[in-house]
């Protein structure tokens, strides 16, 4: 599985890129505001057009002569985004004409090597000799767009996934790629040595070491899995601005991206904190199959009971996730780490099953056959069929009669019930609830 393309939106202030992003993603997730540097990290939003998934990343106003902290922090951004995608949007607005901003940008973009979309943004009347200007700026033909008008951005996202890198040996090896985050001095580095049985990757006690994503391919009983060794995530309030560490935690939020399997590594000799429940939150939101390796077991006191007591920690910390697997390690001693690769094969082929529609339905009936739906004003759901989509996550689509009835509790339920029927431990799965007519005949 290749990771989603990364699209990033830059240029300076108050071009549109927001608007842009909103647009495309189908929601209001960017700030849109007239006064500059509203947007000051970078936003991610995953988007679809024309059965191409990627990642769109807003960036904040690029303003390159300015000496204000904050426009330099912006910039690093934006620059820290480029050099990670795999196609840029470089905005500009037709209303002012380029101007001697948008020429900086234009110069700096020049040198990457990645390739660059011009976009002319707010052409209302869409008259494409309002563009002509934007020739100077060096960057090829201008693409006119209206984001509030909506005009020209189909047009502009077939230029963009067009530009998506392709594979070129359709019999290249699939290698599972396994990401190991956490936050900082869990213990990642040490464990990821401790896999490859040799020292791959700096180990030290000091927090933030490992400053970018380490790949390293290996072969482990006839399969070939990459192993990606991240920076330790902090909060972000402990995140000073413009810092290495900054760059290495987006690195690291790449790097969960490309993943198809993510271990969420916990030091088990202290309490489990808001940021490892944090960390392990974003690895569910992106849908990843994960693992949560509890390490330095070996430091920890135990009794009899102890794992029962730790067990509950985490079902209480992790609720939202309750699909999780667990292990209890020591990258230290190699206590139980043998057992992790076989982990990662496990919760990737939970991810990547499909359910047939029929064995699906069955299930599907058998569940509101068990537990009917409540009525709602005297209405009451109906579900009529469901199909699985998509894989890695699983995606079910069920189609019912009115998708407002579907009451979060019910949501819950049909989902326990789908996990029961089959293995979907250590895996997301995504429930998507669509009204359609019933079929009266």
């Amino acid at each position: 599985m290749s990771k989603k393309p990364l699209v990033a939106v830059v240029g300076r202030p108050n071009v549109g890129k927001s608007t842009f992003f909103n647009k495309v993603c189908g929601k209001r997730i960017s700030i849109v505001k007239d006064t500059p540097g509203v947007t000051r990290d970078r936003i991610y939003a995953d988007a679809e057009w024309c059965g191409f998934n990627f990642t769109l990343v807003d960036t904040g106003g690029i303003e390159l002569k300015s000496d204000d902290g904050m426009f330099k922090h912006i910039r690093a951004q934006a620059e820290a985004a480029m050099e990670l995608s795999d196609v840029i949007l470089f905005f500009t607005d037709a209303k002012s004409g380029p101007v001697a901003s948008d020429y900086d940008v234009a110069e700096l973009l020049r040198h990457t090597k990645k390739p660059v979309l011009l976009v002319v943004n707010k052409l209302d009347n869409f008259d494409p000799q309002a563009t002509y200007d934007f020739y100077s700026l060096g960057l090829g033909t201008p693409h006119p767009i209206s984001c509030e008008q909506g005009l020209g951005i189909g047009d502009l996202l077939d230029e963009v996934v067009a530009l998506f890198p392709r594979r070129t040996e359709e019999d290249e090896e699939f290698s599972l790629k396994i990401a190991v985050v956490g936050r900082p001095n869990v213990g990642k580095s040490s464990l990821v040595n401790r896999m490859l049985g040799f020292d791959r990757v700096i180990v030290s006690d000091e927090a933030g070491t490992t400053r970018d994503a380490v790949d390293t391919q290996f072969r482990y009983m006839g399969k070939s899995y990459t192993l990606i060794d991240t920076a330790g995530m902090r909060r972000k309030r402990s995140i000073e601005d413009e810092s290495v560490e900054d760059y290495s935690v987006m690195r690291s939020i790449s790097a969960i991206s490309r993943a198809d399997v993510v271990m969420v590594v916990f030091d088990s000799s202290e309490e489990i904190s808001e940021q490892d429940v944090r960390i392990a939150g974003y690895v569910h939101e992106q849908g990843k199959p994960n693992i949560i390796v509890m390490n330095k077991w070996d430091k920890v006191e135990k009794d009899s009971h102890t794992v029962e007591k730790f067990n509950d920690k985490l079902k209480t910390a992790l609720a939202f996730m309750d699909y999780y697997k667990a292990i209890y390690i020591s990258a230290a001693t190699g206590q139980r780490t043998e057992k992790l690769i076989g982990l990662c094969d496990e919760v990737f082929v939970n991810a990547s099953q499909r359910i047939s529609t029929g064995v699906l339905n069955d299930v599907i009936s058998e569940a509101v056959a068990m537990n009917e739906p409540p009525a709602h004003s005297g209405r009451r759901l109906k579900i009529l069929y469901a199909t699985q989509p998509e894989t890695n996550p699983p995606k079910f689509v069920i189609f019912v009669n009115d998708e407002k009835l579907v009451h979060f509790s019910y949501r819950r339920y049909l989902e326990n019930y789908l996990r029961k029927s089959f293995d979907f431990s250590g895996t997301p799965i995504k429930l998507i609830f669509n009204s359609r007519k019933e079929d009266k005949r």
